[in-house]
């Protein structure tokens, strides 16, 4: 950390926000270490115990910093998520011990457009379901799933759990390979509020491909994660 600037026409929390939240994303400060104390932050900074803890709780707020009661503020560890195996978002998070949740936004039938025709690699006339979905562990909102798939590989929607992978399994139709592109990009305003992070925050988005046994496409998905929650793991060889 270092002295702030009064001439900056930032506001003085924002910041000292903007400085831990650089150091955590540059690896300065690492998963689960503690931050300075508030009366040690106040010395170094030369702000106010007030100003310091505004910058905190916004970066609580963000998912970035914990706390723990009567032991200080900790770096959130980082979900780190194998990105050359294929699984769903339930499963990775009932292995980390996390309690997996959703909040829906759309679950309907309709007409796929020609470009989820040609994903799904069905006709534009077919019937498609459209699942729009927050994902939350541990009641924190952490990506934001579009998924396109072929009526036939679902069951009635209003008996539909939040599990994607769970439904298309007991029909036998479960993903067993895919591709999927990821690209870094900002939140759009309704992403933000629907994530509980500043507009223009960064996300990964994830465009998702997957394959039943059959060679059947039965998954079309654009998904949007935090990028400050989120990194994308692969073994090379």
């Amino acid at each position: 950390m270092q002295p702030m600037s009064k001439d900056n026409p930032t506001p003085l929390y924002l910041q000292i926000a903007n400085n831990i939240r650089t150091k955590i994303n540059d690896g300065e400060i690492v998963d689960d270490e503690a931050l300075p104390s508030e009366r040690e932050l106040t010395a170094i900074t030369g702000a106010s115990r007030v100003t310091i803890r505004k910058a905190i709780d916004k970066l609580i707020a963000e998912g970035l910093l914990y706390r723990k009661q009567g032991s200080g503020t900790y770096v959130s560890p980082r979900i780190q998520s194998p990105s050359s195996f294929l699984s769903s978002f339930t499963d990775d998070a009932i292995k980390r011990g996390d309690e997996p949740g959703v909040f829906w936004i759309v679950k309907s039938f309709s007409n796929p457009t020609a470009d989820e025709a040609a994903q799904l690699e069905i006709a534009v006339t077919s019937e498609v379901a459209r699942l729009g979905r927050v994902r939350l562990s541990n009641g924190e909102p952490l990506a934001i799933e579009n998924a396109i798939v072929p009526k036939e590989f679902l069951p009635e929607l209003d008996t539909l759990g939040d599990s994607l992978y769970e439904a298309l399994s007991k029909l036998g139709h479960r993903p067993i390979r895919g591709r999927q592109k990821i690209r870094a990009s900002l939140a759009t305003p309704t992403e933000a509020g629907l994530l509980q992070i500043d507009e223009g925050s960064e996300v990964l988005r994830i465009e998702r491909t997957t394959y039943s046994a059959s060679g059947s496409v039965v998954e079309y998905t654009r998904s949007a994660y935090r990028g400050d929650r989120y990194e994308f793991v692969s073994d090379l060889s």
